[in-house]
């Protein structure tokens, strides 16, 4: 950039540029009488990654927002709330939670274009407990999700045989109450004591849980699971090592099964976010990536329940009895029993379980990316160059994190990790988040910041979520889970009382960041009380808060992102 001044004045009078901003070098002293300075723009930030196209951003968000929970975790968590009935919750907590704050993340993480973590020094720096929340969150996930997709892995590779191993009584772990029926048999016997092929496969094969009698003693590690478990990380860790360039009751339910799968609260819209350009459409692609979650959702279902009908009237039994059993074992038990019952079930089988784990590596490669998106952008010079080392012991914190969902009794685990680790807690971050960027960073300052970056300001029924509906129905869920823990069972096992102690312990574990570090944060800061009382009167109560954190730490000046071409 060439500045031209007058001879005489020479620019000295003028404000001298911020330090790394730009160095203003004075020329030779051309004809004319006039004098000219050079300023080179010298910036201290690394310069920041972008996805190579508008494509790969849709589909990386739309992979992590579409994944098991739409699968397996969306048609029972319907089917234990009164189907039909629960369809009026989950819509209403889609419209009026989780897509505002799907919004909400995209155009925070666009627009800062940080991490989880260091995003807080922009929009209030006494919260950024948030972010570590979120990053251990993203273990506790790490630790029990992609044990599901080594489960899907060992389904996988038994697939390649002639006649799969789930369709016959015949095999060493079955046992006298092994009851065979397909849509060949005819005069199928089946009582109260029988189990199917299926049941007893994904049981007493692949998670050997009989060998377990509970959480208080869970067994040793199976071998076979690690190294499903290992397979699956070594995709992960050379998937992700270079970036993003390779890459009531029911209330309760509805809104814990809305942020599980649209995703607010894990810190990944922040980060994939954060590396699109500044005039990308975030609005467009939050509704686009909502619209198509929730289909997705819904067709599960559908072929879900069809799947539950089916084996209810083969059993001659009441869908009641055939679904005693949730979560995965709708993936390992029903799925499985209806793919053994196509014609060409080998076939099927390969496929559908290659797609079961498609969809995790997907929401795994997000999840992960999150993470490390947070620590790289809070730690840029000693982390910026040794991305693949940390990607490296990020992994190996996972999977050795994840052993003890590994064991015979490792269902009981993460059956625990999916009941308190995750979605009690994310509920929780969220509101906080909300409560952080509506009434502390401001409504109409993020309403400004988007309308920079979009050219429009979101309308009324965007504000009114993010001021109101969204904590008030965030708190409500949370008061309710409180007031009315679950009662948490899986086969036959009954969670015992110490358990949920020891879940309130796990998902307090991670959002106890957030007041640690307020505490932290205020006993380092060296404000006064006279720089409070000279912004009294003059912002509102929050922004007053951020304004004094913002002095005392010897700043006060908010740096704006300037649109770029």
């Amino acid at each position: 950039m060439i500045a031209s001044t007058p001879q005489g004045q020479g620019g000295a009078g003028g404000a001298a540029p911020e330090p790394g901003a730009g160095a203003a070098v004075p020329s030779a002293r051309p004809p004319g009488g006039l004098r000219t300075l050079v300023v080179q723009q010298i910036s201290s930030e690394r310069p920041r990654e972008t996805w190579s196209k508008k494509m790969d951003f849709l589909l990386s968000v739309i992979g992590y927002a579409v994944d098991l929970g739409n699968v397996w975790r969306f048609p029972y968590i319907c089917y234990q709330n009164g189907g039909g009935a629960f369809l009026l919750p989950y819509l209403l907590m889609a419209v009026f939670g989780g897509v505002p704050l799907f919004y909400m993340e995209l155009a925070l993480g666009q627009f800062h274009r940080s991490g989880c973590i260091s995003i807080w020094k922009h929009i209030c720096p006494i919260f950024k407990g948030i972010g570590f929340a979120i990053c251990i969150i993203a273990l506790y996930i790490a630790f029990y999700y992609n044990t599901i997709m080594a489960w899907a892995l060992y389904y996988l590779l038994s697939s390649f045989r002639p006649t799969l191993p789930w369709t016959t009584c015949t095999n060493s772990w079955n046992t006298v109450n092994c009851n065979r029926y397909m849509s060949t048999d005819h005069n199928v016997s089946w009582s109260n004591s029988s189990t199917s092929p299926a049941e007893e496969f994904y049981t007493r094969q692949v998670l050997q849980v009989h060998l377990s009698p509970g959480l208080h003693q869970l067994g040793s590690v199976s071998w076979q699971l690690a190294l499903c478990l290992l397979f699956i990380f070594i995709i992960v860790y050379f998937s992700i090592w270079k970036g993003v360039k390779t890459s009531g009751k029911v209330w309760i339910d509805a809104a814990a099964q809305i942020f599980f799968s649209l995703g607010p609260g894990f810190g990944v819209l922040l980060a994939f976010a954060s590396y699109n350009p500044f005039h990308n459409n975030c609005y467009k692609d939050a509704l686009i990536t909502s619209s198509v979650n929730c289909l997705t959702s819904f067709l599960s279902g559908f072929v879900i329940f069809t799947v539950l009908g089916y084996m209810a009237e083969m059993r001659q039994q009441d869908v009641d009895t055939v679904a005693k059993d949730a979560g995965p074992s709708l993936l390992f038990i029903i799925y499985a029993e209806a793919i053994a019952n196509m014609p060409a079930a080998t076939f099927f089988s390969i496929i559908f379980f290659l797609m079961i784990i498609m969809l995790g590596l997907d929401s795994t490669f997000a999840g992960l990316e999150g993470v490390i998106t947070a620590m790289l952008d809070e730690f840029p010079h000693v982390l910026a160059k040794r991305r693949e080392w940390f990607v490296l012991g990020l992994v190996c914190v996972c999977f050795l994190g994840a052993l003890s969902t590994l064991t015979y009794g490792g269902a009981f685990v993460v059956k625990l990790f999916e009941e308190y680790a995750t979605g009690p807690a994310v509920i929780t971050v969220v509101l906080l988040e909300v409560i952080a960027v509506s009434w502390f960073y401001g409504t109409n300052r993020f309403c400004n910041d988007i309308h920079l970056m979009l050219g429009f300001y979101p309308g009324f029924f965007w504000r009114i979520c993010w001021v109101a509906i969204c904590p008030c129905f965030l708190l409500f869920i949370i008061i309710s889970f409180l007031a009315f823990p679950p009662e948490v069972r899986l086969f036959d096992y009954h969670f015992p009382p110490w358990t949920t102690v020891l879940g309130y312990c796990i998902g307090v574990s991670s959002f106890i960041c957030v007041p640690v570090y307020m505490v932290y944060y205020l006993l380092c800061a060296k404000g006064t009380f006279k720089q409070v009382q000279r912004l009294a009167g003059r912002t509102p109560l929050g922004a007053q808060i951020c304004a004094w954190i913002s002095v005392s730490k010897g700043g006060g000046r908010r740096r704006r992102r300037r649109a770029k071409d």
